[in-house]
């Protein structure tokens, strides 16, 4: 199959009469990949997958359907596979999620950042763990096979080899473990692969290995803890000394030492043991549950008479209470006649009652919260090739603290989003931010804003919101 053929010529037809050809998406002359829709217009969009037919194609269309009965939230979906005859070409299909965006992509771009990393490493070795427990290899695990599909990161499906099986299609690419030239697959050579992809996607570089030289990858001194560490225990040449899946997981979180692990605890129980042992040679403390009895009963006796006293008094003032309430003012008034007085005693009434000032007076503390403003914005600056790696938006949302000079005092998180690259930089911008802090009282006050940021290919919109005073 010729991929300019494919191209040109294969678009806009229907594969088994279902699968239109919407795009092409990519490939080479011996596979190609088109965007298509799951039912028909309007519906879910896809990638189509499709080889011509060939023992190696074979090989593969018996795969699909041993991994299309695997479900994993971590692994690209298959949805259909079969054969088909495309301008008289015989070929199978196959027809699985399509990926948003692929982690080959960002590389050349940017590195990832070590929050990346991690997002990345969690998913992945939560589909690694799956495989290998139902009998798999994934076998091709490099970048142009980790996806982002949904805002998920999930592994490519169509190329999985079970345990103790050649593989085929191997080729001399650092990301396939050495011991696959010549031996079957096995699970600990997707380990190697997952320390080659670490430290491409943290560098943008492979490691450097002279495998003629009988010594271990070198892994880059830059690469921050843990991942540097991850790293080396994955690129062993040694199938067997090379870290498990548990073992990455147990260096991304350290075990927490012990809270109730402490030597000043480990002091009373024995005291306490010891004085229970003491109690039956000792015959005063059999008359000591009798203290309890003597000491309710006077307490019994007490909130008797409390009782009783408190009773007697609410009865006797229990009469006077409406007269006090509605007479003791016009009382206080007759008292005072003084008109000066009787106004100024009157005067906070208003302020209490009314829903809002006289027009023309101003009161700061009435004022609404919006009576602050933003005097400078400070748009992130990003560079066109991290801006061609975003599909659709990418939002965050910052919360700032800002004092009554107008300056951020402090800045956080409210939504991180799915870039933790997005997140940074968007943090970064929010701390540049002044404002006009609100009044009150006829001083300025501190506030609290959010910062609404919307990374599109096309530039940055920062919509801000006060949420406080």
């Amino acid at each position: 199959m010729n991929a300019v053929v494919v191209r040109g010529e294969w678009v806009g037809q229907v594969i088994d009469g279902r699968y239109p050809l919407l795009e092409w998406l990519g490939g080479s002359a011996a596979c190609g990949v088109f965007l298509t829709e799951l039912d028909g217009l309007g519906s879910q969009k896809a990638a189509l997958k499709l080889l011509p037919s060939s023992p190696q194609s074979e090989d593969r269309l018996a795969g699909w359907v041993a991994a299309s009965k695997l479900a994993h939230p971590h692994l690209a979906r298959i949805h259909h596979f079969g054969r088909t005859d495309v301008s008289g070409n015989s070929c199978v299909y196959l027809v699985s999620d399509l990926a948003e965006e692929l982690l080959s992509q960002i590389i050349p771009e940017r590195s990832l950042t070590g929050d990346e990393a991690r997002q990345m490493l969690d998913p992945i070795l939560s589909a690694l763990d799956y495989l290998h427990k139902a009998g798999y290899v994934h076998a091709h695990l490099k970048p142009s096979n980790v996806l982002v599909v949904e805002n998920d990161i999930r592994l490519s499906s169509d190329a999985l080899v079970a345990i103790g099986h050649p593989i085929s299609d191997i080729t001399n690419d650092l990301h396939n473990a050495p011991e696959l030239a010549t031996g079957p697959a096995d699970p600990r050579s997707d380990i190697w692969s997952l320390g080659v992809t670490l430290v491409e996607a943290l560098t943008q570089q492979l490691p450097i290995w002279d495998a003629a030289a009988d010594a271990e990858p070198v892994v880059p001194g830059s690469i921050p803890a843990p991942f540097a560490e991850i790293a080396r225990q994955c690129l062993q040449p040694e199938p067997e000394r090379r870290c498990t899946v548990s073992g990455i997981r147990s260096l991304l979180e350290p075990p927490q030492k012990p809270v109730a692990a402490r030597s000043t605890p480990a002091v009373p129980p024995p005291a306490a043991t010891s004085a229970q042992s003491r109690i039956p040679d000792k015959p005063l403390p059999a008359r000591m549950p009798f203290l309890p009895l003597v000491i309710g009963f006077l307490l019994l006796v007490a909130i008797i008479i409390g009782l009783r006293i408190h009773s007697r008094k609410a009865t006797a003032t229990a009469p006077l209470q409406p007269e006090t309430a509605h007479q003791a003012p016009p009382r206080e008034l007759e008292s005072k006649p003084a008109q000066p007085e009787t106004q100024e005693a009157s005067r906070p009434a208003p302020q209490t009652v009314a829903p809002a000032p006289p027009a023309g007076t101003a009161h700061a503390s009435s004022r609404p919260s919006s009576d602050g403003e933003v005097l400078t914005r400070d748009i992130p600056n990003v560079p066109q090739r991290a801006s061609n790696t975003i599909h659709g938006t990418v939002s965050v949302a910052i919360r700032v603290d800002v004092d009554a000079g107008g300056a951020v005092s402090s800045a956080e998180y409210a939504t991180r989003g799915p870039s933790a690259y997005f997140a940074r930089i968007a943090l970064e911008s929010a701390r540049k931010w002044k404002f006009k802090p609100p009044q009150q009282d006829g001083r300025a006050v501190p506030a609290s804003w959010l910062l609404h940021y919307k990374f599109r290919r096309g530039g940055v919109d920062v919509t801000p919101i006060q949420t406080r005073r």
